[in-house]
């Protein structure tokens, strides 16, 4: 005896498109973060958040491609003071 109906046909995306608007929100958020402090860590983690974002379809690709972009900026830019001052950290 089954007290709920089966949900057949239903295509109700909401909830996903939601997770991913908030990744790629995630993902730009992370990127700008990292460009100050922990640029290690936070720069591999934004372009993952990224990269799922637009993989899943978010309907801010902007966003994502900005936290993409971030993230990327934020390993670059640990190359480049990792060269200049010899550590494998910087500081301002």
């Amino acid at each position: 005896m089954h007290l709920t109906a089966p949900a057949t046909g239903r295509t109700d995306t909401r909830p996903r498109t939601r997770d991913t608007d908030g990744m790629a929100v995630a993902s730009f958020i992370l990127g700008l973060l990292g460009l100050l402090v922990l640029n290690l860590f936070l720069g591999p983690i934004a372009i993952v958040l990224a990269v799922v974002a637009l993989w899943r379809g978010t309907t801010r690709r902007g966003r994502a491609y900005l936290g993409l972009t971030l993230g990327i900026a934020d390993l670059v830019v640990l190359v480049t003071a990792m060269e200049i001052s010899g550590t494998v950290s910087w500081s301002l």
